[in-house]
């Protein structure tokens, strides 16, 4: 599959990528390695792996990070509770030693979590490391070995290397610096929010519905909003929401009604701070300069 054949089919699931961001996703699969996506939240990263699993026709498994998670979490753990009720029917039945012992500790009394899952998949996963960058530094340790030789050490079983290799992406807000190691094991791209142009084909291609002239105004007040100093600038599934909710109220146009366009910005401005600062006559200027 070529780059633009993959955008493409990206474009057939309603996914808008840039060429920067085809080509890179091309690359990671032909050469099978890790992609990195950093970049702004809401610009469409976790996204981008969902709808690479629906072109690929395949399972997207995924792994949310955030603070003190840890390899249990991640990579696999026992299932204590199966294991101590076998060993109490064993002491029961007269077993003990290490006929019991190698039965609890045997792959069926382990539960995989997303990472094992990921590589024991008969059918190539997409994995999606959700924002590494919420994780701790620690963490970025026990991805190494995954990322690199895509298998899992087990000390009780062994090595366990993957049966067919995921397609892995991994998302990071910027929220810190990753390691120089883990970078070294991906492909990089930066996401931008989308131009105009490829921002009003997404609202087109996920909101078939809206009327050309309604789909021009939202376009042009969510990017001129984002030029606003905001606490939280509105990413595409803020967009997405907004246009939902303006065709939900049958508003035709923004500027029909200041009242009403104020009470949608509830799909926009996630803080109070940005909510006091965009006011009606605020909302009211900006609908009429993306009239």
């Amino acid at each position: 599959m070529t780059w633009t054949d993959l955008k493409s089919s990206l474009a057939a699931e309603g996914y808008v990528a840039s060429d920067d961001l085809a080509v890179a996703l091309q690359l990671a699969l032909s050469l099978g390695r890790p992609l990195l996506l950093e970049g702004a939240a809401g610009v469409g990263k976790t996204e981008i792996a969902r709808t690479l699993s629906a072109v690929r026709d395949t399972r997207l498994i995924r792994l949310q990070c955030y603070e003190g998670l840890d390899a249990a979490q991640a990579i696999y753990e026992w299932n204590y509770q199966r294991q101590l009720l076998t060993i109490r029917a064993a002491s029961e039945a007269g077993e003990t030693g290490k006929a019991v012992e190698d039965r609890i500790f045997s792959r069926d009394f382990l539960l995989e979590r997303p990472l094992l899952a990921a590589i024991t998949q008969e059918m190539a996963p997409v994995l999606l490391i959700d924002e590494i960058d919420r994780a701790d530094e620690e963490f970025e340790a026990y991805l190494l070995e995954i990322l690199s030789d895509f298998q899992v050490s087990i000390p009780e079983l062994g090595t366990i290397t993957a049966v067919t290799r995921p397609m892995v992406v991994l998302t990071s807000n910027g929220t810190r610096d990753l390691s120089d190691a883990l970078r070294r094991r991906c492909l990089y791209t930066y996401v931008e929010y989308p131009d105009r142009t490829a921002e009003l084909a997404i609202l087109k291609a996920r909101c078939p519905d809206v009327e050309a002239r309604l789909a021009e105004q939202i376009i042009g007040f969510v990017q001129r909003l984002r030029e606003e100093e905001l606490e939280k600038t509105p990413g595409v599934a803020e967009m997405l929401d907004f246009a939902a909710a303006l065709m939900g109220l049958g508003i035709a146009d923004l500027t029909d009604n200041p009242a009403v366009l104020q009470s949608t910005l509830t799909t926009l401005l996630k803080t109070q701070s940005d909510q006091a600062q965009i006011t009606r006559e605020v909302a009211g200027r900006i609908a009429v300069k993306a009239a």
